[in-house]
């Protein structure tokens, strides 16, 4: 609960007040315990949606990280296809020239 700020210049249960102002004393009170949980439970939300941004956030750089690593996983067996095909033309021009 940090940075809370409590309600200023709320009256209390006794000291002095009157029937009629327990009551006033009461619904304040509620109101301030709400008002805290929500802050609260606001405060949770936040934590948790953090920390969801930042588990999307890791698992699209794994993500991306498998997709560069297939990526030249295709490029080097297209590369080494190519090359055979090139082996295999010149192959067949010596042949056809001797």
């Amino acid at each position: 609960r940090e940075g809370l700020i409590p309600a200023a210049h709320t009256p209390g249960s006794s000291a002095g007040a009157g029937s009629g102002e327990f009551h006033v004393y009461r619904h304040l009170r509620r109101r301030e315990y709400q008002r805290q949980d929500f802050m609260d439970a606001m405060a949770e939300k936040q934590r948790l949606d953090e920390e969801f941004q930042k588990k999307l956030e890791r698992n699209k750089m794994i993500a991306e990280e498998q997709t560069a690593k297939r990526r030249r996983k295709r490029q080097k067996l297209k590369e080494k296809k190519l090359q055979a095909k090139k082996n295999k033309l010149e192959q067949k021009k010596q042949e056809k020239g001797q």
